[in-house]
């Protein structure tokens, strides 16, 4: 069985007066044979947390809010362990379609779609065998997440391959935590144009492409 876990990083919000909103949308899969491996990854970095890290933490890690060094020690974990290879699209938002902007979930379930749909008809991972395709939990509403379910499950079964969707929260998939620290250091280099923890991760990225030119 193979795994690909799926985060994103950025929002998609279009309103650019406000501070916050991000210029650009990106979605990262990370493909790996064992997933064992990235959940030993993350217990060791919480067994070097002290107790009030640990209490912070609540189980679960969140790139943008952890230490620089204890993401640097998780790309570099993930790259000595050879456990994986990421794939990413990015959107410039600038370049959205007007009727998709007011449309967040169809626009996010569209661009999961697409990234998806390029690594099965390239074969940018093997498909002879099962594939969970593990997902994190982005909405409170289960008819949200159901819809993406669904939507992702029918789109890819052209492709005839054994494929399950699965919605997951990253404290039961740790995977998730993985992808969730490799997307947000993709994000830094395209969002802030800071590449220091982009940089530790590119040989494992085997494709890397805009949505829009």
């Amino acid at each position: 069985m193979s795994y690909i876990f799926l985060d994103e990083s950025g929002d998609l919000g279009f309103d650019f007066s406000k501070n916050k909103t991000s210029k650009n949308f990106i979605i990262t899969l990370l493909f790996t044979k064992d997933k064992s491996v990235l959940e030993k990854i993350v217990k060791k970095i919480f067994k070097g947390f002290n107790k009030k890290e640990l209490q912070s933490h609540n189980g679960t890690l969140h790139a943008y809010k952890e230490k620089p060094k204890t993401k640097i020690k998780l790309l570099k974990d993930f790259v000595e362990k050879d456990c994986g290879d990421i794939i990413t699209i990015y959107l410039n938002k600038d370049k959205v379609y007007t009727n998709l902007q007011n449309e967040k979930a169809v626009l996010y379930n569209y661009v999961t779609n697409i990234l998806l749909d390029r690594v099965f008809t390239k074969k940018l991972i093997p498909t002879d065998e099962k594939i969970n395709i593990v997902a994190s939990r982005r909405e409170t509403s289960k008819f949200l997440n159901e819809n993406f379910k669904n939507y992702i499950s029918m789109q890819l079964s052209k492709h005839k391959a054994n494929i399950e969707v699965i919605i997951a929260t990253p404290s039961k998939e740790k995977g998730l935590q993985v992808v969730d620290t490799l997307s947000w250091s993709i994000f830094r280099k395209q969002e802030h144009s800071d590449d220091i923890y982009y940089n530790i991760i590119k040989s494992k990225i085997i494709e890397e492409n805009p949505l829009y030119r």
